[in-house]
């Protein structure tokens, strides 16, 4: 069940919804529930823009493509890019981390704790150390040292950096998080969306909540007129920033305090769950 927001009835009527997809809109399985499809497809016949806000790379969009409508955009990797799902993922805006930042980072997070490893997720692809976990997904990966992954002159120098992940094989999440930040938290933003120890870093200043915040003056939409879902913690910025913002059930404790209301977990489908609250108070 949905807990009640302060103030609900005095809410501006909703102009666009934000989600996650990974533990929030997506089940475990990875899959949209017919109950989601539904409810989103509803939201947009209301005149509700749907903007899925994400850490996923375009290449890894397909699971939700065919469920937008309208403008077909998407925020991918943690706001670090804007995408087109309509034309299979082109990338319409690019928030790159640059590379010699990049290369910071590794020195210091390196110094700061030893043995973490990296991968670089480029607008063509990701490449990652030999100790880093592999890509499964990804078999065209170069494999190499993040120093030589991120050189001027390496393969794809050409192309952006889109983020930067850092692996440790025992540091406890939150506190490798806090460890990074503290260590190069003025060179690049620090986030995590996965339950390791994986670190996900973006050019200063880049995260969902400020590409979102772009999309949305864009439209003339104000925070007040958007209602934002997420489970973890690269969902804080978008749910302090949205009018409306709901946790999970399945919530990262942090992201619940952030939050402005709660939902049922994403087994339960709670995105749609609300989705369905917004409509029938039109």
């Amino acid at each position: 069940m949905t807990s009640p927001l302060p103030g609900r009835d005095a809410a501006p009527t909703p102009r666009l919804i934000a989600t996650d997809l990974d533990g929030t809109l997506l089940r475990d399985d990875k899959s949209v529930s017919p109950r989601t499809i539904a409810a989103l497809a509803a939201a947009e016949a209301a005149g509700i823009e749907v903007f899925f806000v994400t850490g996923r790379p375009a290449r890894w969009m397909d699971v939700v493509s065919e469920h937008v409508h309208g403008h077909g955009l998407a925020i991918c990797a943690n706001g670090a890019a804007v995408v087109d799902l309509h034309s299979g993922g082109t990338f319409l805006e690019v928030r790159p981390l640059a590379r010699p930042t990049a290369l910071d980072v590794v020195h210091r997070l390196r110094e700061a704790a030893p043995g973490t490893s990296f991968a670089v997720e480029l607008t063509t692809g990701i490449h990652y150390e030999p100790l880093y976990p592999p890509f499964f997904l990804d078999p065209g990966a170069t494999v190499a040292t993040a120093e030589k992954l991120l050189y001027e002159e390496a393969p794809d120098a050409a192309a952006p950096v889109l983020k930067l992940l850092a692996q440790h094989p025992e540091l406890d999440p939150d506190a490798f998080l806090a460890l990074a930040r503290a260590a190069a938290g003025d060179r690049a933003s620090f986030t995590r969306s996965s339950p390791t120890a994986l670190l996900e870093v973006s050019g200063l200043g880049v995260s969902k909540a400020s590409t979102l915040a772009h999309c949305c003056a864009e439209r003339g939409i104000t925070a007040e007129e958007v209602v934002a879902f997420g489970d973890m913690p690269n969902d804080i910025e978008m749910l302090t920033w949205a009018g409306r913002s709901y946790a999970m059930g399945n919530a990262h404790p942090e992201v619940v305090a952030a939050a402005s209301g709660r939902t049922v977990a994403n087994n339960e489908d709670g995105v749609a769950v609300v989705i369905e609250e917004i409509l029938a108070g039109l």
